[in-house]
């Protein structure tokens, strides 16, 4: 919303001065080119596995709690109140375990995940700067959640920072 306030303030500031500027107006869409980027999906891939991992990890912890559970209720018709008492003690301690394992879980995906995308947008949003400046853009705005509803494709810079990006990741690994 902010964006589109600024884009507009400006054109308001150019027509009603009288001035007229040739004005060069891109767009680019962040998220589509985090998420085909080289390095985009190399990062999708790296989080897809730790998701795995972690998956099966509370995997194994439910079927923990849940076999505990079952003996649970077919024993606690003939264990004494103390065993029994012992046995739900230990399963609510489990299931504490595993809330907070999950929780850790999902912290531990969600900042893996803002690493690495933070990393590889600073390195969109360098290319994106280098690519005004050369290309003498009065702004690039950024296409996010239907931002701008409608551009001409010419101004549509995100194939062109993509190939650019791809290209300076490729030669950083030779």
């Amino acid at each position: 919303m902010k964006k589109t306030l600024l884009l507009l303030i400006v054109f308001v500031l150019f027509s009603v001065t009288g001035v007229h500027a040739d004005v060069k107006v891109g767009i680019v869409d962040l998220m589509k080119a985090l998420n085909e980027s080289d390095s985009g999906k190399k990062a999708k891939t790296d989080l897809e596995a730790l998701i795995k991992s972690k998956q099966s990890v509370l995997d194994e912890k439910g079927k923990e709690i849940e076999k505990l559970k079952a003996d649970l209720e077919k024993q606690s018709s003939v264990l004494s109140a103390e065993a029994k008492k012992s046995k739900e003690d230990n399963l609510e301690k489990l299931l504490r375990e595993y809330q907070r394992l999950v929780t850790d879980s999902q912290n531990e995906v969600k900042k893996r995940e803002s690493d690495l995308t933070g990393e590889i947008l600073k390195e969109i949003r360098v290319i994106v700067d280098k690519m005004g400046e050369e290309g003498g853009y009065t702004m690039i705005l950024e296409n996010a959640d239907g931002l701008v509803l409608y551009s001409k494709k010419e101004i549509n810079l995100t194939d062109v920072v993509l190939k650019k990006y791809n290209e300076s990741k490729a030669k950083n690994k030779k």
